[in-house]
């Protein structure tokens, strides 16, 4: 079953936007023309979008391709599909990647599982705090919040994966 999401290519140096071009469309198997705009968060970079449409799992096979470049700033979504959570991954620089699960709106989902585990030890309060920070991404999201609002209303590009 076909779903879709969006790259947010948050920040990429300039010799490395081609690159980032070509994994695209290698994921996608079709031309990836995309427009870049400076980033104003850090006006050395580059920054890009692009609204995808694939099959169920092709979020992770962007994101995977995307790592190979550690300068860059990114986020892929999938939304949820019959049969499959909707996901967002999230990578930034010496910190890595952050992965959850994420609703039909968009907000993270965090498993019963984690929870159940983080309240399970005799941890206080800032333990916990810390720990749902953790869960929730939220030091990855602190590090991307300019460089989100530094690309608002910026251009899309559309790509539709080939069967």
């Amino acid at each position: 079953m076909p779903t879709r999401g969006v790259v947010y290519v948050h920040s990429s140096p300039t010799a490395v936007c081609p690159h980032v071009e070509w994994a695209i469309a290698r994921v996608l198997a079709t031309r990836a023309s995309l427009e870049w705009t400076k980033q104003s968060a850090d006006p050395t970079t580059l920054r890009t979008e692009c609204t995808w449409s694939g099959a169920a799992g092709t979020g992770s096979q962007l994101a995977a391709a995307l790592k190979q470049w550690p300068m860059l700033r990114f986020e892929v979504t999938e939304e949820p599909s019959p049969g499959v959570d909707g996901e967002r991954i999230m990578y930034v620089p010496g910190r890595g990647v952050f992965r959850a699960t994420m609703s039909a709106n968009g907000d993270l989902v965090v498993p019963e599982d984690r929870l159940r585990a983080l309240l399970s030890g005799n941890a206080g309060a800032e333990a916990i705090r810390h720990g749902m920070e953790k869960l929730l991404g939220t030091s990855w999201d602190a590090e991307l919040e300019p460089y989100r609002h530094a690309g608002e209303g910026a251009p899309a590009t559309w790509l539709t994966q080939v069967s």
